[in-house]
């Protein structure tokens, strides 16, 4: 590996690391809810992928999301929302490579979320809806004040935390023991008659072993 790639790769784990630390802290959670959203938005994803139509997406301050849509492959839609985590978090990662596109990236980003915002997010008085305009506006404003190195940062910051973020999502929502939730896991059990921890395990497995196909992109 070299010194470039190497650097990089510090920089990740350190990134990683500190938002470990405050995990459980205030200032992370505008970034839960974010990845939230994200999460959703890969099931939105593969509802029009399969010719179905998405109704709406829901988000609540309690870090909990729902897509409603109609028609579509069922079993593609409710595997892709933490795919989609992860996906998400992968491609942040790549934008964020070189300082030359991340800016580009960034306001790839902004224009994503704006479009989710006003198209997708529903009730329009609602708390998904003002977090997902006030995020777009914040980060509209990163993108237009930051200079190439720190754009850099940012994307490369929240493509660790959405890979973080939907590992530890899967482990809360697929291998805790909590009673009555229902989850992607849950539904996808009942959909298959395949127990929801194994599905948690395969969401693992393709995630970390699409990191591992690509690492050689996103360092």
């Amino acid at each position: 590996m070299d010194r470039t790639k190497a650097s990089r790769l510090a920089a990740l784990i350190a990134i990683g690391a500190v938002l470990t630390f405050f995990w459980h802290s205030p200032f992370v959670w505008p970034l839960k809810i974010l990845v939230v959203l994200f999460h959703e938005l890969g099931h939105a994803t593969a509802a029009w992928i399969t010719g179905g139509e998405v109704v709406e997406i829901g988000l609540s301050p309690n870090q909990g999301g729902v897509t409603r849509t109609l028609g579509g492959w069922r079993f593609f839609i409710l595997n892709a929302g933490y795919l989609g985590s992860i996906v998400a978090g992968a491609s942040l990662l790549f934008l964020g490579r070189s300082p030359r596109f991340a800016k580009w990236g960034l306001w790839g980003l902004v224009a994503v979320l704006g479009l989710s915002t006003f198209w997708l997010v529903r009730p329009l008085v609602s708390f998904g809806f003002g977090f997902a305009l006030l995020a777009t506006l914040g980060l509209a404003v990163v993108a237009k004040m930051a200079n190439a190195d720190r754009s850099q940062m940012v994307l490369r910051g929240l493509g660790i935390f959405s890979l973080l973020y939907a590992v530890w999502d899967i482990r809360d929502d697929v291998f805790a023991d909590r009673p009555g939730l229902v989850s992607d896991a849950t539904m996808l059990a009942e959909l298959t008659w395949v127990p929801g921890p194994v599905w948690g395990v395969i969401w693992l497995i393709i995630g970390l072993g699409t990191l591992f196909a690509l690492r050689k992109w996103l360092v």
